[in-house]
């Protein structure tokens, strides 16, 4: 099953933008263009993640804020063209769990998004990364709500690299990381596995960058 996300911002544009990049994730977006909107269907609905713009017509972001958290424990992300830090503080005081200032960066606002997401998954020992989800404890694997058979070293490595996203490793250091320093057999072992995990699972067939001269990343 997918993330659920709800974007409350009053600029369509921007809004239309968050939308198709979290969209390309794997993430369900939802979007309100007011906070009278906004607050209607945080009313109704339960989500994975808000992003909540502060100034908005109607009703503010500070007052969807304190009604969001007097209801659940969803994430909020804070977007805004106000950088003050008095302006930060008051919004983490009122339990927003990020903040972004205006004009944002897409790349950055998923991996905010991404980092989000994982930290409510790992009371459960999982990971997600738009479709794709890795239950660390039950060694599980779902892409797009199916289950991946990955061998267990397939398993390892893929956990490894999640868990450390944009860090470049070079072969040796996979090696070492994931099979362990006194492993028989040689840097190839790597490659067919990289492979493998990309065959297998369609997010990774994007996601696991090969660095050319040096080894593998997991990106974002």
């Amino acid at each position: 099953m997918k993330n659920k996300i709800l974007i409350i911002e009053d600029e369509k544009k921007l809004s239309d933008v968050m939308s198709l990049y979290l969209k390309k994730e794997g993430y369900e977006v939802f979007t309100a263009y007011d906070g009278e909107e906004g607050e209607k269907i945080i009313e109704s609905n339960i989500f994975d993640l808000i992003i909540l713009d502060v100034m908005m017509p109607k009703k503010d972001g500070w007052f969807l804020l304190r009604k969001i958290k007097s209801i659940s424990n969803t994430p909020v992300i804070l977007t805004t063209a106000r950088g003050e830090e008095d302006d930060r503080i008051f919004g983490l005081e009122l339990g927003a769990d990020d903040y972004m200032v205006k004009p944002l960066s897409m790349r950055e606002l998923v991996l905010r998004v991404n980092l989000r997401i994982n930290a409510c998954f790992h009371r459960n020992k999982s990971l997600a990364f738009g479709s794709l989800i890795i239950n660390e404890e039950k060694r599980e694997v779902l892409d797009n709500n199916e289950t991946i058979n990955l061998t267990p070293k397939e398993f390892d490595l893929l956990l490894f690299l999640c868990k450390n996203p944009s860090q470049v490793f070079n072969r040796s250091q996979l090696l070492d990381k994931v099979w362990g320093y006194d492993f028989v057999g040689d840097t190839r072992t790597v490659d067919t596995h990289i492979k493998n995990l990309r065959e297998k699972i369609t997010f990774c067939e994007k996601n696991i960058k090969t660095v050319w001269g040096v080894g593998y990343k997991f990106e974002i």
